[in-house]
């Protein structure tokens, strides 16, 4: 028991940490390593919990995928961090409230807990059955009860994947890129010129290349 509760302060603070480093590191590929040390801890402690099921899921999903991808996107994209932090400043006071809901709700919460006792915290979980395993009573549960709960926090997720990409995109003139519509709609007849040349003959400079 000794040993699990080392093992679990020792997650715990690399979390905490890990999570205030997110928010407060000036480089945003900082801010994505520093998440996927708080998701690797927090999967730690879920292995301590006895849910290796979820451990799995945070492990492979949100590190595996979501937060590499978070730091590709990052790392692909032209950020100018000068702009940044000239615009922090300007959104200083939206943030500071945001936070402040933020806080009194979580305040408002842990005081109805402490208040109210056994009676204001979630019931027992869920006991599975013989023949189902810790994976199928999650899958019942997500799947079943909270299946549009979970789709819409998915849809959520992709919204907001596409907005931070939106935001961050920067046009660089002068730049040649693809153009779709413009290969779609070509024709042999405006794709290429047949020019005659005589034998012996140079070809006209407007048709070299």
């Amino acid at each position: 028991m000794a040993l699990q509760a080392i093992a679990f302060y020792l997650m715990a603070a690399v979390t905490l940490g890990s999570g205030l480093a997110v928010i407060s590191s000036k480089n945003p590929v900082h801010s994505v390593l520093f998440l996927i040390t708080a998701f690797f801890s927090a999967a730690g402690l879920f292995v301590l919990l006895g849910a290796e099921f979820l451990a799995m899921l945070l492990v492979v999903v949100y590190v595996g995928a979501v937060a590499v991808l978070f730091l590709f996107v990052v790392m692909m994209l032209d950020v100018d961090f000068a702009d940044l932090r000239q615009g922090f400043a300007r959104y200083l006071p939206i943030g500071l409230v945001v936070a402040g809901v933020l806080t009194v709700e979580m305040v408002t919460v842990a005081i109805t807990v402490a208040t109210q006792g056994a009676a204001a915290k979630n019931a027992l979980p869920m006991a599975h059955g013989a023949n189902l395993t810790n994976t199928e009573t999650i899958g019942r549960v997500l799947y079943t009860d909270y299946v549009y709960f979970f789709q819409a926090a998915g849809l959520v997720l992709l919204v907001a994947m596409i907005g931070a990409i939106v935001l961050t995109l920067r046009h660089k003139p002068g730049v040649r890129r693809q153009n779709i519509g413009d290969q779609t709609a070509r024709t042999p007849k405006s794709g290429m010129t047949i020019v005659k040349i005589a034998p012996g003959a140079n070809i006209p400079e407007e048709n070299a290349q």
